[in-house]
């Protein structure tokens, strides 16, 4: 009997599966006359709870229920709703262009954007930052934009060029990729002074992703990637004009103004000029805290759209003057040991960028784009009585097709790239002048099957004339447990090829020697990470949690071991393990209604062998603690942003061979830094005020021998913690939508 009745209720299930019925589709918007899909738009069965969204190729599923009508609704902000008589259109591949809806009155709608978010349909953990988080800080730069990240440290290279460098899963920021709209940049010699080169007020948003990313653009992504997206020509305000001032005598302004010339042609201009002309020794060492240093940063960009033709194309220009050193030193004089200990760096940047794209009208989603990159970057600078003069010319090219196969679930993006970088550089009497010339193919197919599951797949060989043959395998997937539970997994290879002077001037400002290995072979490593990401439902609003790891295994990485000898640099390629293992949890909930709160806690295990010694890895915090509170009041007139970061203990370089007035501890301590900021806003007027490091914590003694700067034992390059202490600042912005 019991056989009998589990039969039954078997056949039962099916039939019901049978006859349960679905209804699936796609929901667009019109744009210049062509159909583009439309993401999370909202379809509900009329007079019914029973509903879904749209994902971003605008396509919905929906099972029916029984009891209701079988009509649909479909609705979008700023568009007329929408209603599917499903016994007249059938219920397989419904096709619907939403309407813009009519004017109406004006109404005032309160409401507040998350700065930071990761995306729930994108395949990659990929943290978005718009301008609302950026606005939360001064963010003059680049490297100020992640004072409220808990992913990305900004810490100085060392204490007398003012240079910073970013870190990433307790690596290097070299082991990041660093793009400006999707394209390779800020490289070679610009990577010890390129997070300045990027004004913060031209920055529209951020994307940071940890591990390994796309094939697309190139084989050098080990820890992360960093993406940069500028505003445009086309969208945004149509001017704006930013001011700035701090208490350490910077001052600079920013003006972004755009202009539509026609239907079909658009352009923009982005200009930054900052000044620091302010002397700063507050620690008395004889060493200003930060260098003298103007900008000019110009950047013209035009647009171009006309039916199924896209072009952007930009010209960008630099010019940069640094001055350092001790306070008595006269640049105008002799580089003298009589003179005092001086830096400068001077340098002159110009970026030619051109983008173009066709869209096939004939077959959706299918396109071929077009990516043309030029830099010409020239630097002259003087470390002490070390002269350092250098340039480089890079171009890049990326020629990419992009289709599906079969259906609009399985995508496929192919392309041949070129890169080419040309480095002449002269220390003192040697030259280290080297060329590359990277040819390469590649291939990402990805996978999305609406519902729950997506993978992509990506592989590219590169025939690098200096290294040879490279093969770059990568893998990222996606599994939505349910709406509210995500996990995503990533693995992949990674290459970069070492610019030893250029990516480590720190080593400069060192009285020590160079050795540099004559068989220096590329850096590879292989990337592991796991995420998770739940979202509950706490007091009617939602509670966000995720938590990561991430394991970067080093093949081969070229050490820098300044540990063995008191006079002397040794660069060589590893010999022996080299890994880091980075754990991070992070939450955001927004307390009270406007009250937002993101804490965040991540811990570093980051290993090397140097010289033999396998050991933690200098000068990488052993964990780091976040704590984020933002509140903007309802009608949005004031807007209190606060963070407080713990940064935790990090093994210091070994220095037990100087003589014991310049020996440091083995370990830095953990220190606290805590920043914050008003803002005040008006109808197109906003005046902020803020401070950085309030409660004034610096390192102290950040110089080693600093009474004797030409002497053998002078060093500025171990920095751990703030140079300079309590910064007070307050500016302005000024925008006509």
């Amino acid at each position: 009997m019991k056989k009998y009745i589990i039969i039954l209720i078997t056949i039962l299930i099916q039939v019901y599966n049978l006859t349960a019925q679905i209804a699936t589709g796609y929901i667009y918007e019109s744009v210049n006359n062509d159909k583009v899909p439309l993401e999370g738009a909202t379809i509900i069965q009329l007079n019914s709870s029973n509903g879904t969204i749209t994902t971003k190729e605008g396509y919905f599923e929906i099972k029916l229920d029984s009891n209701y009508d079988k009509l649909l609704v479909v609705s979008y902000v700023s568009y007329s709703n929408d209603t599917i008589n499903l016994n007249s259109s059938g219920y397989n591949n419904i096709s619907i262009v939403l309407s813009e809806a009519k004017d109406l009155d004006e109404v005032e709608i309160v409401s507040r954007t998350k700065g930071s978010s990761i995306s729930r349909t994108d395949i990659r953990s990929v943290v978005n930052v718009n301008d609302k988080e950026l606005q939360k800080a001064a963010c003059c730069t680049l490297a100020e934009s992640f004072e409220t990240s808990s992913t990305v440290d900004v810490t100085y290279s060392d204490a007398v060029t003012g240079a910073k460098k970013i870190q990433m899963l307790g690596l290097d920021g070299s082991y990041t990729q660093l793009l400006i709209e999707n394209t390779p940049n800020l490289r070679g010699l610009a990577s010890p002074w390129g997070l300045d080169y990027v004004p913060g007020s031209w920055m529209e948003s951020i994307q940071v992703s940890k591990g390994t990313s796309s094939v697309i653009n190139g084989y050098e992504s080990m820890a992360g990637q960093i993406n940069v997206e500028y505003k445009k020509a086309r969208e945004g305000e149509k001017f704006f004009l930013n001011g700035y001032g701090n208490n350490k005598g910077k001052f600079e302004g920013n003006m972004n103004t755009r202009i539509q010339i026609n239907e079909n042609l658009s352009t923009a201009l982005l200009v930054h000029g900052e000044n620091i002309s302010v002397k700063h020794d507050d620690n008395n060492d004889s060493f200003l805290d930060m260098p003298l240093r103007s900008q000019i940063n110009l950047y013209n960009r035009w647009r171009f759209e006309k039916n199924q033709i896209r072009a952007r194309l930009g010209i960008k220009y630099l010019s940069e003057d640094r001055q350092g050193g001790q306070v008595n030193f006269d640049p105008d004089m002799e580089r003298t040991p009589e003179n005092g200990y001086g830096i400068g760096v001077r340098t002159n940047r110009y970026e030619g960028i051109l983008k173009t794209g066709y869209v096939f009208k004939q077959r959706r989603k299918t396109s071929i784009g077009f990516q043309n990159q030029l830099i010409y970057h020239d630097q002259d600078s003087y470390f002490g009585l070390n002269n350092y003069n250098a340039n480089q010319t890079s171009f890049y090219s990326n020629l990419m097709y992009q289709s599906w196969i079969s259906s609009y679930e399985n995508q496929i993006i192919t392309g041949v790239s070129l890169s080419y970088d040309n480095y002449n550089e002269s220390l003192n009497d040697s030259v280290f002048d080297h060329k590359e010339v990277v040819p390469g193919v590649f291939a990402q197919y990805s996978y999305n099957n609406n519902s729950n599951f997506s993978v992509i797949v990506g592989l590219r060989l590169d025939n690098n004339s200096k290294y040879g043959l490279l093969f770059t395998p990568r893998v990222h997937f996606k599994y939505n447990i349910n709406e509210n539970n995500v996990v995503r997994a990533s693995m992949g290879k990674g290459y970069r090829s070492p610019n030893i002077i250029a990516e480590n001037t720190y080593m400069l400002t060192t009285s020590k020697k160079l050795s540099i290995s004559n068989d220096l072979d590329i850096e590879s490593s292989w990337n592991y990470g796991l995420s998770y990401s739940t979202y509950l439902n706490v007091g009617s609003r939602e509670l966000s949690i995720t938590t990561d790891f991430f394991r970067t295994d080093f093949e081969n990485q070229v050490i820098i071991d300044r540990e063995s000898d008191a006079y002397t640099i040794f660069i060589y390629n590893l010999d022996g393990k080299s890994y880091s293992n980075s754990f991070q949890v992070e939450a955001n909930y927004e307390f009270v209604k406007f009250l937002e709160v993101t804490m965040a806690f991540r811990y570093n295990d980051v290993k090397t062998t140097i010289n033999g010694n396998f050991d933690v890895a200098p000068l990488v915090n052993k964990y780091k603690g976040l704590l984020a509170i933002s509140y903007q009041t309802p009608k949005k007139k004031w807007q209190f942003d606060t963070n407080l970061q713990l940064l935790g203990n990090q093994r210091l370089p070994n220095t037990d061979f100087y003589p014991p007035e310049y020996q440091l501890s083995d370990k830095a301590p953990d220190y606290s830094i805590i920043n914050a900021q008003i803002t005040r806003y008006f109808k197109k007027f906003e005046l902020y005020i803020g401070g950085e490091n309030l409660g004034n914590f610096k390192q102290k003694n950040p110089i080693i021998a600093a009474d004797d700067p030409f002497g053998e034992y002078f060093d500025a390059s171990i920095i751990w913690g703030p140079i300079s202490g309590m910064k007070l600042y307050t500016g302005f912005r000024f925008k006509i939508e």
